[in-house]
């Protein structure tokens, strides 16, 4: 029988909540991302019950136990057990009624099986019990050894119960897949036929999809697969692959934003936060700008000085200076030598604001190179 052992699952709390379950006759089963990363020796990040308890007797039981609960998702089986500050999300075993492609109706089910069975991957559909004996209903192990990402049953099932699972396939395949196997085949030919599907999906849960996806250490392979199959066009119209191929070659740096500003094209599908776009819109201008890694570091600071220069070295496909980081660190460094109370009382107001601005662009303008008695005496 197969074992984990971690610190997430040896902790106090989570030990202290599968005995008040385990106790009380039921099963406790932890699984998807902290059993599948951990068999990878990859962070865990969130803990995940699953269990044949309704959701009130959960409650009822952890509270029993000394911890704080609440009711997150319970008409869909889920309380969340706090243990101190950290969350212990809870799930009853379920299976589906029916779906609409975003949402499911569940029923709650007794059998682990069933509920492995409603679950996207092979690989996210592993458990393990308190003492780290792993459950495996559905033989997702051998995939997750192999790094090979497949849908459990039919591919198109699975994306029919929740169009977002396209998006999903891709990240998963970026973050967990061994890029030697290929990109699964039936998936992908699923993806591409459901891809209208998305259509269905809000904007905040494709934008939240495509920024982990993007995080990964090098999505350009999923990434041209969405391509290939349509899937990019549908959640980023004129997207391009070969660029985003092209920076991630000269800057690796796991970026979201910058990756998706190496993207291109049209983000209205996007639900992006204000500073995410901003920061986006940002670059890309500056890339445009053709002022040099010194410049733009002086402008936006060391890192996005230089993810601005080798943006725009894929854009052109052309290679960004060798002294690129240097430059940006450098002129994220410098300081306009000129300050308003050097201007004044000669300059006041809005006449003060336009001298300022006059002087330093003569600054930038020199490579940062005049000093303060040259700006002021020229």
């Amino acid at each position: 029988m197969t074992r984990i052992a971690a610190p997430w699952l040896s902790a106090p709390g989570p030990q202290r909540l599968c005995a008040a379950l385990e106790s009380a006759g039921h099963s406790a089963l932890f699984v998807g991302g902290c059993v599948r990363n951990t068999l990878l020796g990859a962070p865990v990040a969130d803990l995940d019950l699953a269990t044949d308890a309704r959701p009130e007797i959960v409650s009822d039981i952890a509270k029993s136990a000394g911890f704080r609960v609440i009711p997150t998702g319970i008409d869909h089986g889920t309380v969340t057990v706090l243990d101190g500050d950290e969350p212990i999300e809870v799930t009853t075993f379920r299976h589906d009624v029916s779906t609409d492609g975003r949402r499911a109706t569940v029923a709650f089910a007794n059998d682990v099986a069933e509920d492995a069975a409603r679950r996207d991957f092979t690989m996210n559909a592993l458990y393990c019990d308190a003492r780290g004996a792993l459950v495996d209903p559905l033989n997702g192990l051998p995939d997750l050894e192999a790094r090979r990402l497949r849908f459990i049953g039919e591919p198109g099932e699975r994306i029919a119960e929740d169009y977002l699972r396209i998006l999903r396939f891709f990240r998963f395949t970026a973050w967990y897949a061994d890029p030697a196997h290929g990109i699964d085949a039936e998936g992908l030919a699923a993806c591409a036929a459901g891809v209208d599907g998305l259509a269905r999906v809000s904007a905040e849960r494709i934008t939240a999809e495509l920024l982990k996806l993007l995080a990964a250490p090098d999505p350009a392979p999923a990434v041209a697969a969405m391509a290939a199959s349509g899937v990019l066009h549908h959640v980023l119209p004129g997207a391009d692959a070969p660029t985003l191929a092209r920076f991630l070659h000269v800057d690796p740096r796991p970026d979201a934003p910058a990756r998706l500003a190496a993207l291109g094209g049209t983000r209205d599908r996007l639900r992006l936060s204000r500073n995410e776009a901003k920061r986006i819109e940002t670059l890309l201008t500056a890339a445009a700008s053709g002022e040099p890694p010194l410049i733009l570091g002086y402008r936006l600071g060391a890192d996005d000085g230089l993810a601005a220069t080798l943006l725009r070295a894929a854009q052109t496909e052309t290679v960004p200076p060798q002294d690129a980081p240097e430059e940006a660190r450098a002129g994220a460094s410098r300081q306009f030598p000129v300050t308003a109370q050097d201007l004044m009382p000669e300059f006041t107001g809005a006449a003060l604001g336009a001298r300022l601005d006059t002087l330093q662009s003569r600054w930038i303008a020199s490579g940062l190179s005049l000093t303060r008695e040259e700006l002021l005496n020229g």
